[in-house]
């Protein structure tokens, strides 16, 4: 059976001598980087394999206090970043990711981690959450690992192949429909509603607007921290709703059946149909994401998704079939004009994700 690879971040807490030796290793790794790309960019050489040959040396005696294997993943890091556009010299951040891998990082516990830097190896302490004793335990590290600096602190970015459950045999359906006034709202009549994050998100638009006037260095910052902690609740979100709604298929023994909504939030922005606020709310709702938790949340548990055909779900009624754009009332109100069938816009729209999964 195939594994489920996810990714985890734990903060690291070196020491003050650590902190440094880490800081001055990602210094001089992305310096390495920038001096790589250079010589990658000037003789367009971007094989992996051809570089290392070109300029493995060299790099080696201009930062011998890198270990030779750094200086390979920085070789590697470069030719990754090439691969997106040869025709601009890419340049590196400072405190950009520094690519660890298995002979470079080892996991001593789960409190510790052994790490290469110019300083030598260094072991440098975790914070373990209940979350990651769980995903971690006798967990392998699967491919490379990244250390990430984030306003000022650590953290450790690891791969982690989990296994997958046992797979549930059911012809049960639980339909999702997603939204905008209810983030999602199951065939089962649960809403988990986006009341909160809205009016949130309203307020931190009108701080933008303010921010943004005023275009100094400050507000620029400012504005950097907003969009941060606007993904983080976003992503707590999404992660809270994935967990429900993956637990609730698993308790009812349920196949979870979703609209596939790819590329949504382009086709949204262009109608003309759609208000402006509302496309607003689409385009920046990590739909995607949501998807994604649901997907590798069910795999882990043996839940199985599908994925149906989105159109008009929201004009069919899911009482006698009848499909009408007349039958969406108001944003939350349906009511079919044909059988006079009357019940939540959202709702009545996951009972057709249902049916379509039941059907297909």
């Amino acid at each position: 059976m195939n594994g489920i690879l996810i990714t985890t971040k734990i903060k690291l807490l070196p020491k003050q001598e650590q902190y440094q030796a880490l800081k001055r290793t990602m210094e001089q790794f992305n310096q390495a980087c920038n001096r790589i790309s250079i010589i990658a960019y000037e003789s367009n050489c971007f094989s992996k394999v051809k570089l290392q040959q070109l300029c493995y040396y060299p790099i080696r005696i201009e930062f011998e206090n890198l270990s030779s294997q750094l200086i390979i993943r920085a070789i590697a890091k470069v030719c990754e970043a090439y691969k997106l556009n040869k025709k601009t010299k890419c340049q590196f951040k400072l405190d950009g990711a520094i690519v660890y891998d298995q002979r470079i990082l080892s996991l001593k516990g789960l409190e510790n981690v052994s790490l290469a830097t110019v300083e030598g190896r260094i072991k440098v302490p975790m914070f373990i959450s209940g979350y990651h004793i769980s995903v971690m335990q006798d967990r392998r590290i699967r491919g490379q690992a990244d250390l990430v600096f984030v306003n000022g602190v650590f953290y450790l970015l690891l791969v982690l192949e989990i296994p997958e459950g046992e797979r549930i045999n059911t012809s049960e359906v639980l339909g999702i429909d997603l939204g905008i006034v209810n983030i999602a709202t199951d065939s089962k009549g649960e809403f988990f509603s986006g009341a909160k994050i809205n009016n949130l998100r309203k307020r931190y638009s009108r701080l933008r607007t303010k921010l943004q006037s005023k275009g100094t260095k400050a507000a620029k910052r400012r504005l950097q921290q907003r969009a941060r902690k606007e993904r983080r609740m976003a992503r707590d979100i999404n992660h809270c709703i994935s967990k429900n709604i993956v637990e609730k298929a698993q308790r009812h023994s349920s196949v979870i059946a979703l609209e596939n909504l790819n590329g949504i939030s382009k086709n949204k922005q262009k109608s003309k149909t759609v208000m402006k606020s509302q496309r607003q709310r689409l385009s920046r709702w990590s739909f995607f994401q949501l998807r994604q938790f649901i997907e590798y949340k069910a795999r882990m548990n043996g839940v199985p998704v599908v994925f149906v055909d989105p159109k008009y779900t929201s004009q069919e009624c899911s009482s006698c079939g009848h499909t009408d754009k007349e039958n969406r009332k108001t944003q939350d109100q349906f009511e079919c004009v044909s059988c006079g069938f009357v019940a939540n816009a959202d709702y009545n729209a996951s009972l057709n994700i249902k049916r379509r999964a039941i059907v297909s």
